[in-house]
């Protein structure tokens, strides 16, 4: 068997993926020099779409960015479902997502913002959901664990 696919699926799977979202916000705030000002005019840039109500919904860049955050989030918690060593770098790697990412929201005036606070708090939720669902995968696999809460 060829040693590159191997490879390659290992570090995908030990990759943190909400790491696409704060680099495509890092990329949105340096086109503008990190000016706060400009960065929160490029968020909310939106596309105006007429609903089926009449009503017209506003979806902006912001929007567009916390929904690719939401994606990449899903993706996490499926893969925080295997408990094998590389969902483990995965999760310190992801708890080094979260370090950065609150960091960058802390002090530099162009992450605080709506958008990427919620990146920030999907962030957070990816490492304690990874640590929670591995564990009790892990216990799963073990057979260690006792019945679903409420059913014995």
């Amino acid at each position: 068997m060829p040693i590159g696919p191997i490879f390659g699926e290992v570090k995908l799977r030990s990759f943190p993926l909400l790491i696409v979202a704060v680099v495509i916000y890092n990329l949105i705030a340096l086109v503008h020099g990190f000016n706060p000002d400009e960065t929160a005019a490029l968020l909310a840039i939106n596309v105006p779409l007429k609903m089926f109500s009449g009503q017209v919904w506003h979806f902006s860049v912001g929007d567009l960015v916390v929904v690719i955050a939401l994606g990449m989030l899903f993706v996490e918690v499926v893969k925080a479902t295997r408990t094998t060593a590389m969902e483990i770098i995965n999760h310190a790697l992801s708890m080094i997502v979260f370090i950065i990412a609150l960091v960058e929201f802390l002090v530099f005036k162009p992450f605080a913002t709506t958008p990427f606070f919620l990146i920030m708090v999907m962030a957070l939720f990816d490492i304690v959901a990874g640590f929670t669902i591995s564990i009790v995968a892990a216990k799963r696999d073990l057979g260690v664990a006792g019945g679903i809460i409420g059913t014995n």
